[in-house]
């Protein structure tokens, strides 16, 4: 076979690409061509270690961008392969960090914006001689510093915390029992929020009476004995003014 007559890397990737797609030995020679660069790839995952992602999972990602690299690599261009294959590689290393080993899902524009400002926050380092400020980021990057704590704060559901970790290392209490549970007066709440400027469109009579009635719990008759009116009259007043809440209210 003529892949065998070829032992340097560049020169088996020059020999696959001479020939045509199709031909029993390009197979063998892009094996080969992958096999002698797989150390490489593993160097460059190994930049990744220690984030909180597999280690096999990166060493999986990074041969993907070595194949990937070897199949659209062409030697006419006149580049080295590892001058291209290294740049693939991490490219598909930062795309697997920003789609899947995000704990939580996170808009893909904050993803990004996480990068440009990691790489902000470095190069303002070096020329300020200390780190930059959030306002100093912002203005760098010409967006808001609103933009900038926004992604800082997404930043956070990179790494997830058990909700089974102990409070204290010598504590049976765990995290998830110092969470609080959901408080039903919020819904009572956000109601009276709500209702109130609508009620303070009633004239002051209506207001009365629908306290009496749903506040108070006073039935018709005994409100209409405390208004001066009649029971009908009262019911009358009750459903206009329940009608004229639910047209306020309409969204």
């Amino acid at each position: 076979m003529a892949s065998r007559d070829h032992g340097d890397p560049d020169e088996l990737l020059a020999a696959m690409a001479a020939l045509p797609v199709g031909h029993p030995d390009r197979a063998a020679l892009r094996e080969r061509a992958i096999e002698t660069w797989l150390p490489m790839a593993r160097r460059l995952a190994a930049r990744y270690h220690g984030k909180g992602v597999p280690a096999d999972d990166l060493v999986q990602t990074a041969a993907v961008g070595l194949i990937r690299a070897v199949d659209r690599f062409d030697p006419g261009f006149g580049v080295d392969f590892i001058g291209f294959a290294i740049p693939t590689i991490l490219g598909e290393l930062k795309r697997y960090f920003r789609d899947r080993a995000w704990m939580i899902r996170v808009p893909r524009r904050l993803q990004e914006l996480r990068q440009e400002i990691n790489l902000a926050n470095e190069e303002l380092t070096q020329s300020l001689r200390h780190p930059p400020t959030i306002v100093q980021i912002a203005a760098h990057l010409g967006i808001t510093e609103e933009v900038v704590l926004e992604v800082i704060e997404s930043a956070r559901a990179y790494n997830a915390v058990s909700l089974s970790t102990p409070i204290r290392s010598q504590d049976t209490d765990e995290l998830a029992d110092s969470l609080g549970g959901v408080d039903p007066a919020f819904a009572a709440a956000e109601t009276r929020i709500t209702v109130t400027p609508a009620l303070a469109g009633l004239d002051e009579r209506d207001r009365r009476i629908l306290t009496l009635r749903f506040y108070g719990n006073l039935t018709q008759s005994t409100i209409a004995q405390e208004i001066g009116i009649s029971q009908m009259h009262v019911s009358r007043l009750i459903a206009r003014a329940l009608n004229r809440l639910r047209r306020e209210l309409q969204p």
